[in-house]
């Protein structure tokens, strides 16, 4: 081999070992790191990033879901299916810089059967809220029950669309009074984007500034 074939063989496994340092821990449809700002499409602006930095434990993530456009067409076609529940989808994934997939926190959406809301009782370490028809928090993340009535859905002035959605953080941020409003106001913004996306009467029900007074 000639010193200039050997130079070029050298750059390449090189940069082939760059390559593989920068994507090295990083999950599939994630190709870059993002700050709390840009996480959710920039859903999270000034305060609440600092909120998501803090539930989660970083300020670096892997950024990744379907988005507010396909959680709304999965959630028009639970509703258009006629069942009591259906599947929707994750607005959006995200993984601590380093982490590994299955410590991802994520917000997810889907449709809710009548009888979720009969049993008014919550579980252990968990605090409910007025917000919605219904709302808790807890240290690993938030949940919340909506009511869509919406022009795009027919027949939900009488039958509505019922919305769930569920904030999961895998992070070792402490059960506190504080860190449980602070995923509740995480999961207040991503549902917001979805009911104004459906074009739900009212916004479902949900304030623009969401409302943490505990039950």
């Amino acid at each position: 081999m000639t010193a200039a074939a050997g130079l070029v063989v050298a750059l390449g496994a090189g940069l082939v070992a760059c390559g593989s340092e920068d994507t090295a821990g990083k999950e599939d449809g994630a190709t870059a790191y993002v700050g709390a700002d840009e996480v959710c499409g920039g859903l999270f602006e000034g305060a609440l990033a600092k909120k998501l930095e803090t539930v989660t434990g970083t300020t670096e993530f892997f950024d990744k879901g379907d988005g507010t456009d396909k959680v709304v067409e999965a959630l028009t076609r639970g509703y258009e299916s006629g069942h009591r529940s259906a599947a929707g989808g994750d607005l959006c994934e995200f993984s601590r810089k380093g982490g590994i997939p299955r410590d991802a926190a994520d917000i997810t959406f889907s449709m809710y059967a009548p009888q979720d809301l009969e049993d008014p009782s919550t579980a252990p370490g968990t605090q409910a809220y007025t917000m919605g028809k219904r709302s808790e928090a807890r240290g690993a993340g938030a949940s919340i029950y909506l009511a869509c009535v919406s022009p795009e859905l027919k027949g939900s002035s009488t039958d509505p669309l019922r919305v769930y959605g569920s904030f999961t953080n895998k992070s070792d941020a402490a059960d506190t009074p504080e860190i449980r409003a602070a995923n509740l106001e995480i999961l207040h913004a991503g549902a917001l984007s979805v009911v104004k996306e459906l074009g739900c009467e009212g916004a479902a029900g949900l304030p623009e500034t969401p409302v943490l007074t505990p039950k």
